[in-house]
């Protein structure tokens, strides 16, 4: 029992860490704006108000920020699950040259620090004639969460015995009832976990949208439409963290929706 006691402390106080931040978030939502300015700052309200909701909900365009936001971000999730799965898969079974090469490619890939590729990519994709477009931050975000998702499919992959496949084969099924009906079921949880990653990087961009989309208000996501309460004299904190509630709320409905097979994707793979 005392073996324990000190593991479950240290998890309580990181629990208590990770989920103040978000407490603070949801109170100050909650708060008026007396109260967010006041140089005496409490971390609860005895006068909770939705007014600060009230005032994000109705401006200016936030409905459609938030269409924009969740089709990018499902854009994503998508297409590259769909790639890392194929990608896996060619990686993991077939044979040619060059593929450690590309295994590599792919982890160096994931080293390189966003704000070093911004300004390539500006140029990029402004010749590919996608600036201003949904389309770009869909692009740019499938090159920055392909590499990992497909490092992380690549073992799901390994861990599914060869034999089922061969098994499969012989019976005469072709390659592409092979993949969809007996490797991508069993592969599934690995999927998901890669989906959540894909999600909450497409959701939270800000660095990618405040650059590609420059002109086209009506293009913008949720994170850079946050801006807009960001005054030069004086911020609207009460609407910032108003708004940062509701971003959450489609993070937290995504994540429950997919926990279980979350869970078990994260905990292994098929054994033999």
């Amino acid at each position: 029992m005392r073996r324990r006691l000190l593991p479950n402390a240290v998890a309580l106080v990181v629990a208590f860490l990770t989920a103040f931040p978000l407490y603070w978030m949801v109170s100050s939502a909650l708060k008026p704006d007396g109260e967010i300015q006041s140089l005496d700052v409490r971390p609860w309200t005895l006068h909770p108000t939705l007014d600060n909701f009230t005032r994000v909900l109705t401006g200016e365009g936030f409905g459609r920020y938030l269409l924009n936001s969740a089709g990018v971000a499902l854009s994503v999730v998508v297409l590259s699950a769909a790639v890392a799965f194929l990608a896996a898969v060619a990686v993991t079974r077939l044979r040619f040259r060059f593929r450690t090469t590309v295994l590599i490619m792919f982890l160096i890939a994931q080293m390189v620090p966003v704000e070093a590729l911004t300004i390539p990519l500006f140029f990029v994709v402004r010749d590919l004639g996608l600036l201003n477009t949904l389309a770009s931050l869909v692009v740019v975000q499938l090159a920055f969460t392909l590499p990992f998702a497909v490092w992380m499919m690549r073992g799901f992959v390994a861990a599914v015995p060869e034999t089922l496949e061969e098994a499969a084969m012989i019976d005469g099924a072709g390659r592409a009832t092979v993949l969809w009906r007996i490797l991508f079921p069993l592969v599934a949880p690995g999927l998901v976990a890669t989906s959540v990653f894909s999600f909450i990087t497409a959701w939270n961009d800000f660095v990618f949208a405040r650059t590609f989309i420059i002109s086209a208000k009506d293009n913008q996501t949720l994170p850079a439409a946050l801006l807009v309460f960001f005054k030069p004299d004086e911020n609207d904190w009460g609407g910032i963290m108003a708004a940062s509630t509701l971003m959450t709320i489609p993070v937290l409905i995504f994540f429950v929706a997919v926990q279980r097979r979350l869970v078990s994707g994260l905990g292994g793979a098929v054994k033999d």
